[in-house]
């Protein structure tokens, strides 16, 4: 589906829809190689390129969201991440959890690792902390490594997640490692295997990972761990 540029560069955190046709206007975004306008649209397999010094230093955030806090878009009486810790500047959160998973959240001003994470086309690993509500079986390993039938997605009514690495950890606990980011995914491959999640923590995406950090605290990122996950 085509998406305006202006919104593109807004969904990627490159900037603001008023900042982007800025950004336009001043000639330095260019699609596939060519010089952008106002209006343009880009479709998925396209290349966007942002050239040139943008206004807003790029820095990075690794926070540990507490379970009960919404990533984004809160309803009334839910706590969004952003109404319960300040950041010293204007970022945003790259990808989601939902408020009953806690765990590592990456916030940034820069787009390019919105697209490293989320761009079908890439291939990031988050890995995830889980506990179910009775004892892993060697079957519900090997299941959820194959890949699982977690129903509707999208168009798909039968969507069958990709191939995950699995470790048990305990009798209720297993690790997990996913390269995709369908809605509740772990959840549902759980349930379609017959598990309740009890507890649910992502501790690392790619080659970031939340260590020590505890819940509601964030940390700024190393120039050497963007430098790595940018590839």
């Amino acid at each position: 589906m085509a998406t305006r540029i202006n919104k593109w560069l807004a969904d990627h955190q490159y900037a603001s829809r008023r900042e982007a046709d800025a950004l336009i206007e001043k000639g330095f975004v260019f699609i596939n190689g060519k010089k952008a306008v106002l209006g343009d649209k880009v479709e998925d397999a396209d290349k966007v390129e942002v050239r040139g010094k943008l206004a807003a230093e790029k820095v990075y955030y690794a926070y540990n969201k507490p379970m009960g806090v919404v990533t984004v878009n809160a309803q009334k009486g839910e706590q969004e991440i952003l109404d319960v810790v300040q950041f010293p500047e204007k970022v945003y959160p790259v990808g989601r959890l939902d408020k009953d998973t806690e765990g590592l959240i990456i916030f940034t001003n820069d787009g390019r690792l919105t697209t490293a994470l989320l761009d079908p086309k890439e291939v990031t690993e988050k890995e995830y902390s889980v506990t179910v509500d009775k004892p892993i079986t060697h079957q519900m390993l090997v299941r959820l490594g194959l890949g699982v039938d977690i129903g509707v997605v999208g168009k798909s009514r039968h969507y069958k997640t990709k191939k995950a690495k699995v470790r048990k950890i305990s009798t209720k606990r297993l690790d997990i490692v996913i390269t995709e980011g369908k809605n509740r995914q772990v959840r549902r491959m759980c349930g379609a295997l017959g598990y309740k999640v009890v507890e649910l923590r992502r501790f690392r995406i790619g080659n970031i990972k939340l260590g020590s950090l505890k819940k509601g605290q964030y940390r700024k990122l190393k120039e050497s761990e963007i430098e790595e996950f940018l590839g």
